[in-house]
């Protein structure tokens, strides 16, 4: 399973990342009680939906200026949403003890609460649809979000105003989340690989999501995934032996000897090309999407076909999509050289025990 090409590059996601309430939350508490604290406290609230969550793609640091709430505030856990205002109302009301703040963090915790499957994911949003949004996300790190939060309300001093049932609760959850994670994980010929970017919410399968995110090995939402693995106090046979396999998978998948490089072109709507060229110096980068069966990097426009090569997508799927990063190479790099030497008595015992191959 190794590949004879590989990139260097890196292309951001299209688009930068709004203000946001993640913006305000290392203030000191003396901030939240002044007249920015309290404004920008005010305009959180009022971005709350009924149902308990936050909006994505919205600055709710900003006033609401919205005439519909249910569609202008439609809840989500996409993008950062709904974790970040929490952050910020739970820093807000240690500061203040404002009841108000209360009030809307333990409705918005409820709401990820309630919107876990019994199988241990979560949707993009609660109440899930019909489509796609309704398979467990791990796109753009969704569910590591909501778990690594969760975990913190429960094991950190900044959550005293949640009651010990919920925190009882949320502990539960992060476990079956857990479980649902090695579910999740793909197995190739009984070896433990990594992940899809969403899976099916009841058979943990790899789910395709938009027309151009096909179900595949992830080289970029798995590497969040195995870092919460590697994050886990006690970890177990089965955590260690997914951990390895997601690794050796990172190591087997790694692009060398080409780059992608942006070049000015006045013929493209967006004035420039994304093109991939040779390069034997350049770093390793990942691809965004492998093909399953075969384990090769794939390319897709919004027609769902894949193709092979960076070039062979039109325009605007090519210079609008991050295909190539470098996800995995600080974890290769350090987290894990790290997480292994922590962890090097237990993980000498399970491979005593694993099958050999």
């Amino acid at each position: 399973m190794r590949h004879t090409i590989a990139v260097l590059a890196l292309l951001c996601l299209s688009g930068q990342a709004l203000a946001s309430a993640r913006q305000h939350l290392d203030h000191p508490d003396d901030w939240y009680r002044g007249d920015d604290g309290r404004r920008i406290a005010a305009n959180i609230l009022a971005h709350q939906s009924d149902l308990g969550g936050w909006p994505k793609n919205v600055d709710t640091t900003k006033p609401y200026t919205g005439t519909d709430r249910a569609k202008d505030l439609a809840p989500t856990f996409d993008n950062s949403a709904t974790t970040d205002e929490l952050r910020f109302l739970a820093r807000a009301y240690r500061a203040k003890s404002d009841p108000k703040f209360k009030a809307a963090f333990l409705k918005g915790y409820d709401y990820i609460l309630k919107a876990q499957y019994p199988t241990g994911g979560w949707p993009q949003f609660y109440p899930p649809d019909q489509a796609y949004h309704r398979h467990i996300t791990f796109n753009d790190n969704a569910m590591v979000r909501l778990m690594e939060f969760l975990r913190a309300t429960y094991t950190s001093d900044g959550y005293a105003l949640l009651d010990a049932d919920r925190k009882q609760a949320a502990r539960a959850e992060f476990e079956r989340g857990v479980e649902c994670i090695l579910k999740c994980q793909i197995k190739v010929d009984g070896r433990p690989t990594v992940w899809c970017a969403q899976h099916d919410e009841k058979d943990y399968s790899p789910r395709p999501a938009r027309t151009f995110e096909l179900a595949s090995f992830s080289g970029s939402e798995s590497v969040g995934i195995t870092r919460l693995l590697m994050s886990l106090d006690d970890p177990s046979p089965e955590v260690i032996r997914a951990v390895q396999g997601a690794v050796a998978w990172f190591e087997s998948a790694k692009l060398t000897g080409i780059k992608v490089v942006t070049r000015p072109d006045p013929t493209s709507p967006k004035g420039f090309n994304r093109v991939v060229v040779e390069d034997p110096a350049a770093p390793p980068l990942w691809a965004r999407f492998y093909d399953i069966k075969t384990d090769k990097p794939f390319f897709c426009d919004r027609d769902g076909a894949p193709r092979p090569r960076l070039a062979d997508i039109g325009s605007e799927r090519r210079n609008g999509y991050a295909w190539y990063g470098t996800w995995p190479q600080a974890l290769l790099d350090r987290g894990y050289p790290a997480w292994k030497a922590k962890w090097a008595a237990r993980i000498a015992e399970v491979e005593k025990t694993s099958p050999a191959r």
